[in-house]
């Protein structure tokens, strides 16, 4: 491979060498990507049979080949012959002439999800500066009834006599002890989560049971990857961010008959973007409902505090899990339809190390 191939290869920018029969003669690392197929069976072969109806795209080379200048076309949407679902792209198709005076054209794919995907990110990022002042604000509220919630739940143990009843004061202390340690951290000024290896397995399953004890009339089913290595977390603030996010979603499934369902869900992806930072390794973890969705009205300010679509909600949860989450280099997002609501928590598996020292753009 030559140094101009490397370079090529390196572009976050899709290219394709395509001929006056649309035939491709050359593709770079990020069109196989982009298109799921390997370069072995793109080169040869006619766009038709790469891209599921290609009419848009084929004008847009005529017509640069017969005016011999370059045309472009924002979001075009494409459907590779090898991936499932549309992308939808930004398309600069230029005349080209390579060594031979063979009369070609150079297309230019940039992925318009990303840009948009890196946008509404940075937008998330830069609402958590005003968030955690609300949150600092309300923290110091919670301090004072937390000990005692505590105390009461101690007195009550000593009463006891049933230790299976002694074991749900246990998590009542347990969870009074963890969230003072909690409202501690959100009080102090930047503090740095205490971080220490963990088993982010190990967390979901507290949280399943946390909302077990409380009632949870759902179906909490789990779709965990083993494989999936430790992470450096905060354990008391990863476990409030979980929390609140399944607790969230528990919430808006109450009374659906039949009963709702939450889906724990954990992957490991690579090569992803946290705002405009790009990591090797990053951490997936889901928590998929099929209740009713986000109103559409509430979907861009979600992350607000106060902002809430019951009446008995606080609009805190979310404000608040972002805020954790944020602390580890890493974002929530969601995406919701009516029946199926997806949150994911994306978390670095090193925060301060991004992939190559890349930006993308």
């Amino acid at each position: 491979m030559t140094d101009l191939q490397r370079i090529i290869d390196h572009l976050n920018t899709s290219l394709l060498l395509v001929d006056r029969r649309h035939v491709v003669h050359f593709v770079n690392a990020a069109a196989e990507t982009l298109l799921g197929v390997s370069r072995n069976q793109i080169l040869g072969r006619a766009l038709s049979e790469l891209i599921r109806d290609p009419t848009e795209l084929v004008t847009l080379v005529d017509r640069t080949m017969d005016a011999w200048k370059p045309f472009a076309r924002r979001e075009l949407s494409l459907r590779s012959t090898g991936t499932a679902g549309d992308v939808i792209v930004d398309c600069t198709v230029t005349p080209f002439e390579d060594q031979v005076d063979s009369t070609m054209v150079l297309i230019e794919f940039s992925d318009a999800t990303q840009h948009q995907r890196i946008s509404r990110e940075n937008a998330l990022i830069n609402r958590v500066g005003g968030s955690r002042l609300m949150i600092r604000q309300l923290a110091h509220e919670i301090k004072n009834p937390l000990g005692g919630l505590r105390g009461a739940a101690q007195l009550l143990e000593r009463q006891l006599t049933d230790s299976s009843m002694r074991e749900y004061t246990s998590i009542i202390i347990n969870e009074a002890d963890r969230l003072k340690t909690l409202v501690d951290s959100l009080l102090g000024p930047g503090h740095l989560p205490r971080k220490e290896l963990i088993n982010i397995h190990e967390i979901l399953q507290h949280v399943r049971q946390l909302l077990l004890v409380d009632g949870a009339q759902v179906s909490i089913e789990r779709d965990y990857d083993p494989s999936l290595p430790p992470l450096e977390l905060d354990r008391h603030q990863i476990i409030q961010a979980t929390l609140n996010l399944a607790r969230n979603a528990v919430q808006v499934m109450q009374g659906m008959n039949p009963a709702g369902q939450l889906i724990f869900r954990t992957r490991a992806l690579t090569g992803i973007s946290i705002g405009t930072r790009r990591h090797r390794l990053v951490a997936s973890i889901q928590f998929e409902d099929n209740g009713p969705g986000v109103p559409e009205h509430l979907q861009e300010t979600l992350f607000y505090p106060f902002v809430t679509g019951r009446a008995e909600g606080t609009g805190l949860g979310l404000a608040i899990a972002q805020d954790l989450v944020s602390r580890h280099g890493g974002l929530i997002e969601f995406e919701s339809r009516p029946g199926r609501t997806v949150f994911t928590l994306l978390l670095p598996f090193n925060s301060s190390d991004a992939a190559d020292g890349h930006k993308t753009a």
